[in-house]
């Protein structure tokens, strides 16, 4: 699963169908747009297990479709190996981060990096509110947040 430059990221939230989707088609175009994606395994994934098989929420798609930006995922739960595989875990708040570390302490081989994605906010919002009981204009909130975040994360790690 690693790449020739080894570069790995999961972004992970509560369900997997919001934030971290929406970060990950994010990310992904960026590092297609600057010529990089061939460097990096890109994936996002949940600490829970209510969406699995789940494609993302509707109106993260239409954001998502607003910015000219497609993406095919399907929810699906952060695993053990998710730890030993991924060179960055970037979560949304602090209950991701909480079950994060707690679940990596299970893992004798982790060697991933568990942020908040926030942490690369320039603008330095560090928790991505989940927009699940918000309007579109949340979307809109959190998709902005994830441009920020990921091109100042891509940025450092290119």
């Amino acid at each position: 699963m690693a790449t020739p430059r080894g570069k790995s990221v999961l972004f992970v939230c509560l369900g997997n169908i919001c934030r971290s989707p929406i970060a990950e088609a994010v990310f992904r175009k960026m590092a297609t747009d600057n010529g990089e994606v061939d460097q990096w395994v890109i994936d996002s994934g949940a600490t829970s297990d209510w969406n699995t098989g789940s494609a993302p929420d509707a109106r993260g798609l239409a954001c998502l479709r607003k910015h000219v930006i497609e993406t095919d995922h399907r929810a699906r739960q952060v695993t053990k190996e998710d730890f030993m595989t991924f060179d960055h875990i970037l979560c949304m708040d602090e209950s991701n981060l909480r079950d994060l570390n707690k679940k990596a302490s299970s893992v004798k081989n982790s060697k991933a990096k568990i942020e908040l994605l926030g942490s690369y906010d320039p603008e330095k919002q560090l928790i991505i509110q989940d927009p699940y009981y918000g309007s579109d204009k949340d979307f809109e909130t959190v998709y902005e947040q994830c441009v920020r975040c990921c091109k100042a994360f891509l940025e450092q790690h290119s």
